[in-house]
């Protein structure tokens, strides 16, 4: 195992959860850290503490406590809830990367992680194939404050010399934790109702397209960027992340190649909007090339083993 000491804040999320597993099979010495009680294997795997992300001081102590040497911060607030309280996005997504940011240059931190995501574009940003480099003119809270928080991390790498390394995540899928607030929440919540009910009402129109990556490649894919060789990494603001873009009657179809009687309804809400000014796929060719990203899933093999996993979990 690695001996690195690894923080992650907001490991009670859809990603932290997750990630945190994933690295306590690879470094000897992982802390997870959230405001919210950590349950079950989170729980017993390892070391936990409660930390507000927005109190500098109690970061800092953690930090010196425990000898961490990197930081991987998921704290934040989402796209759907962040336009219902866009003051508490703001302060949430701003100050506690703001923290984590100083607290790693004061105390030596070598590494850290920041979650970008692909709500940093906007309605003026080329929807198809978006490249790693084109307008950015994001229009919900979510996006505003981490199109800035990629500007933060690029200039701690420029000014400081921070190791900080970012993802621009699409829609994330997962089995093992129910979406928490964004706009690409359905292709969570679908795949639960399907096995329950046999039937779904999706907030997004049947066409709308969306990136999507299903979990076990995102954390991988996060793995691999932190631990690439510092002089592969030519991006210091958030790389494209690619893997699967669809649309909720396409994901319907999918489903029903699983469940035949499987049914779709629609009721387009506020989120609409929201996807409606985001990428319907994107290119993520710098992270292909620079530290060999690849996904593994495609939309039917994904659909399988959410629909597999969630069944195993509501007769067990």
């Amino acid at each position: 195992m690695k001996s690195d000491t690894i923080l992650v804040t907001g490991a009670c999320g859809q990603i932290g959860s997750e990630l945190v597993l994933a690295l306590r099979k690879r470094y000897s010495n992982v802390i997870a850290s959230d405001l919210k009680d950590a349950t079950g294997e989170l729980k017993d795997s390892g070391t936990f503490v409660k930390l507000d992300a927005l109190h500098k001081p109690g970061l800092t102590e953690v930090v010196k406590k425990h000898g961490v040497n990197q930081i991987y911060h998921l704290a934040a607030i989402l796209s759907a809830t962040g336009e219902q309280n866009p003051e508490l996005a703001w302060r949430i997504n701003m100050k506690s990367l703001r923290n984590m940011l100083d607290v790693s240059i004061e105390h030596g931190i070598t590494k850290m992680f920041f979650p970008s995501t692909i709500a940093v574009f906007g309605p003026t940003t080329p929807r198809e194939n978006t490249p790693q480099y084109t307008v950015m003119e994001p229009n919900t809270i979510y996006g505003i404050s981490k199109q800035a928080g990629e500007r933060w991390c690029d200039w701690y790498f420029q000014k400081k010399g921070l190791d900080v390394r970012s993802l621009r995540y699409p829609g994330l899928i997962s089995y093992k934790t129910k979406a928490g607030g964004g706009t690409t929440d359905y292709a969570v919540d679908i795949f639960f109702e399907a096995v329950s009910h046999k039937k779904y009402t999706c907030f997004l129109k049947p066409d709308t397209r969306l990136p999507m990556m299903y979990m076990p490649d995102a954390i991988r894919g996060t793995i691999e960027l932190m631990e690439a060789p510092v002089e592969e990494i030519t991006i210091r603001s958030a790389y494209n992340f690619s893997s699967l873009s669809f649309t909720p009657a396409e994901l319907a179809e999918a489903i029903r190649k699983e469940i035949p009687d499987f049914e779709m309804e629609y009721a387009p809400d506020f989120r609409q909007a929201i996807a409606e000014s985001w990428p319907g796929s994107i290119n993520d060719d710098y992270a292909r090339k620079d530290w060999g990203w690849k996904p593994e899933y495609d939309l039917q093999r994904m659909t399988k083993d959410m629909l597999e996993n969630i069944a195993k979990m509501e007769t067990a």
